[in-house]
């Protein structure tokens, strides 16, 4: 078992990582709850027919009751319409202030459930289950909830910890590959922005193989959230350390919103991201361009990625709405070399129309 403390100003919790902790999440609720407060999870099918069973036998043996609330599956869902239907589900099943809400899914089931909690009565405990690479890796931690507008990802949105993060990467046994891949490119930012040795193994194995060893596996998710939950104690509310924790996800969200959240998977739009990212630090004489090439053959050696269409024009468009945008100067998250990042500002369109030409022509090769 690993234990990783988050100490923000608001709240401090751990987040738990142990492979099969998902069977005794039961008995870890109720002493952390100091009783049986009623759990609603929110959570979508998918997880519910494949892990839903464990988690309510582990429940029901601790004498904690707990009742199931479905939302529909997918980004296109992470809207304001579905916080408030979760909410009316919530009133009617009789849920008062008291009520614990337990978000068991994804990064989208977390955002939503996260934010739910947050303003339910005016705020209700949460608890973060994450069952994905990206949720584990980075969607759970940090307490950061939010929902899509038409403008844009995350436009809508909270602060709110949680009282506990629970962690079991035996979950990420039944993702499609291409899912587990895509949140696996989260553990690639974090060793770019902060940990040289994370991305030095990650560069080195192939994604079949990290998937095949447990320990591997563990060791990353934990060195993954181990440097998140270092940065958002230092700056809960992204003032100035926590935007290094954005790097690829400037044109990443772009790609995202100019598709309608339906042909990338997140974790995808900001792997292009990140070798956009990469080139532009290059072309403004921010790191060498080795630094570039590994970022680039570190992502792409993984597999083919969905292609780029977006166009830059569009491309600005959308970064100029993104809420990291202020006074409409954009800013992006730069590598100078690996393990360290920085926040540039007024980065010239020349160097984004060369970086977006260079991750179209990549995602057709």
């Amino acid at each position: 078992m690993v234990r990783i403390p988050v100490n923000t100003p608001s709240h401090s919790y751990e987040a738990i990582i142990e492979h099969g902790i998902l069977s005794r999440a039961g008995s870890i609720l109720k002493e952390l709850l100091s009783g049986t407060p009623p759990l609603f999870i929110v959570t979508v099918a998918p997880v519910r027919r494949r892990w839903g069973k464990v988690l309510m036998k582990s429940l029901d043996a601790a004498g904690v009751p707990a009742k199931i609330i479905e939302m529909h599956d997918g980004e296109r869902f992470k809207r304001l319409s579905t916080v408030e239907s979760l909410a009316e589900d919530l009133l009617k099943a009789g849920a008062d202030r008291k009520v614990v809400v337990l978000a068991f899914g994804g990064g989208v089931v977390g955002d939503v459930g996260g934010m739910l909690a947050s303003v339910y009565m005016r705020g209700v405990k949460l608890i973060q289950i994450p069952t994905t690479v990206q949720a584990q890796l980075d969607a759970a931690i940090g307490g950061k909830t939010g929902v899509n507008l038409r403008a844009g990802k995350n436009l809508v949105g909270t602060f709110y910890q949680p009282e506990l993060v629970l962690i079991d990467p035996a979950t990420l046994a039944t993702l499609p590959e291409r899912e587990f891949r895509a949140g696996m490119y989260e553990a690639i930012k974090c060793g770019v922005i902060g940990n040289e040795e994370l991305f030095v193994r990650l560069e080195r194995c192939s994604i079949k193989e990290l998937r095949k060893d447990a320990e591997f596996l563990g060791w990353t998710i934990a060195e993954s959230v181990r440097l998140k939950a270092q940065v958002v104690s230092a700056d809960e509310r992204e003032g100035d350390l926590r935007r290094v924790l954005n790097f690829g996800h400037t044109i990443g969200h772009a790609l995202e919103a100019a598709t309608g959240y339906r042909q990338f998977l997140h974790g995808e739009a900001v792997a292009w991201g990140m070798i956009a990212a990469a080139r532009i630090a290059t072309d403004v004489g921010l790191c060498h361009d080795s630094v570039c090439e590994r970022i680039r053959e570190g992502v792409l050696r993984w597999g083919k990625l969905p292609p780029v269409n977006l166009q830059t024009a569009k491309a600005i468009k959308l970064m100029r709405s993104d809420k990291k945008t202020e006074a409409g100067v954009l800013h992006f998250v730069l590598p100078s070399k690996i393990g360290r990042v920085e926040v540039v500002k007024d980065v010239p369109e020349s160097a984004i129309a060369v970086a977006l030409a260079e991750i179209r022509k990549a995602s057709r090769g």
